[in-house]
């Protein structure tokens, strides 16, 4: 169990790692309030953390 434990933790520390290198603190904003909707099963703040990820990760529209 403490291995399990431990695998997860280092995988979530890394994964917020990545988020906030590629995404920066936006980023770590959304996965923030989609972590906390998600744990406090508040289909708002999970909302609003989801929607700013997909913006994030969306992108600006470039056209020319």
């Amino acid at each position: 169990m403490p291995v399990l434990a431990l695998l997860s933790a280092v995988f979530v520390v890394g994964f917020e790692q990545l988020v906030q290198w590629q995404y920066g603190p936006a980023g770590i904003v959304g996965l923030l309030l989609l972590t906390i909707g998600i744990k406090a099963k508040s289909p708002t703040c999970s909302s609003v953390g989801a929607v700013v990820l997909a913006l994030m990760v969306a992108g600006p529209a470039i056209s020319s």
